[in-house]
């Protein structure tokens, strides 16, 4: 019996031998070839040059840098403003996205009709158009530094970019931080015991109402009985720029309102859709309950929406990850672009290519990872 049924595979297990076979043949050749041709234009190869002094100048980095740092430094550097934007870029996206979705389904014929233009003219322009758009309008209607907009405190806005105070931490700001992490346990805790008792007894507690409590109150005491351990570098004008704080580039800006207003196209798409899904009995005996529209929305259709939107919102997601490499266009530092400034002074395009490979696999095989996670956690159950 055995020996019958492996001949009838064994043209099957052949067939893949040779297939497998002919791809390592195929590969083991491209590798030749490239070392052959990288020797003939004296081009080094291997990742040696990422110890070599770099000598790039990044204007945005969240970590301290200078120039005299090597192409090493540089394109960690350059990972970390992928990662920043991006991970700023999905949070305002997920949240305009719900919101333009809820408005597609809207009663309100005025809502609905303007929600659906946003949708249909970002998804078919371009989102290199709409980068090079929010570019260059942020530079032609902001002022100079010296008439910059102050929209309240220490903030200035400007051609250069939004100045912010910039926070210093002190000698016991940590206590700070575990008093936080203390009021956050504790919320969980309270959200879940309340949960289990609104299930036992139809009653809970008012946790929402008490987490806050605790998140706000607890961290503020520890500010005030340490004296208060944090200081912020306020920016000041001199010159013709300002000194001191942080500073959000408008390359940074531009980068940010165009991912953000280009994906949450897509997820208000993706959430119109889930909403519309859920069957319309749900609708009607929330009514009969006598919810209004808001906690209907809320704590009825928006939770079973999620079954359906996530899949496809992993996709704009990771899209989303993807697309921030046009920041090349106009000018922020993010990992392709210093990587192609690396290409242009050493030559060293196929170490760097597979490093942005590297880089983008691991990000969406995380983000991948993440939203399947969750989306198991949304999907009801079969008792």
């Amino acid at each position: 019996m055995n020996t019958s049924k492996l001949k009838e595979q064994l043209p099957a297990l052949l067939t893949q031998t040779l297939v497998v076979g002919a791809i390592l043949y195929v590969a083991l050749q491209l590798f030749h070839n490239t070392q052959a041709n990288l020797e003939a234009r004296n081009i080094a190869s291997g990742f040696r040059f990422l110890t070599v002094e770099g000598g790039l100048p990044i204007n945005d980095s969240l970590l301290p840098y200078s120039p005299a740092d090597t192409y090493g430094r540089a394109f960690f550097i350059g990972i970390l403003n992928t990662l920043f934007v991006s991970a700023l870029s999905i949070m305002l996206a997920t949240v305009l996205g719900v919101l333009v979705g809820v408005a597609r389904v809207s009663s309100n014929w005025l809502v609905a009709k303007l929600a659906a233009v946003y949708v249909e003219v970002l998804r078919n322009i371009p989102l290199l158009l709409t980068l090079f758009f929010c570019y260059s309008t942020l530079l032609a209607f902001l002022p100079a530094p010296r008439l910059s907009v102050v929209p309240f405190g220490d903030i200035f806005i400007n051609n250069r970019g939004v100045f912010v105070p910039r926070p210093l931490f002190q000698d016991g700001f940590g206590w700070v931080l575990l008093a936080l992490g203390i009021a956050l346990a504790a919320s969980v805790f309270l959200v879940r015991k309340s949960k289990r008792m609104r299930d036992e007894t139809g009653r809970g507690l008012p946790s929402g109402w008490i987490s806050l409590g605790l998140i706000l109150g607890l961290p503020l005491a520890a500010y005030y009985i340490l004296g208060r351990p944090l200081e912020f570098d306020v920016p000041v004008l001199k010159g013709f720029n300002f000194k001191g704080g942080m500073v959000l580039r408008p390359e940074f800006t531009a980068l940010l309102i165009g991912l953000v207003l280009y994906t949450a196209a897509f997820i208000g798409e993706n959430v119109r859709s889930g909403i519309q899904s859920v069957d319309k009995g749900q609708l009607d005996a929330a009514k009969a309950l006598g919810l209004r529209p808001g906690p209907i929305m809320r704590k009825v259709i928006l939770p079973q929406t999620l079954r359906v939107c996530i899949p496809a919102t992993t996709n704009d997601y990771t899209s989303l990850v993807k697309n921030s490499s046009l920041a090349v266009a106009i000018g922020y530092p993010d990992m392709v672009s210093i990587g192609g400034t690396i290409i242009g002074q050493n030559d060293q395009a196929i170490e760097v290519i597979g490093m942005w490979m590297a880089v983008y696999l691991t990000i969406n095989l995380v983000v991948s990872l993440v939203m399947n996670w969750f989306n198991a956690k949304v999907q009801l159950v079969e008792r």
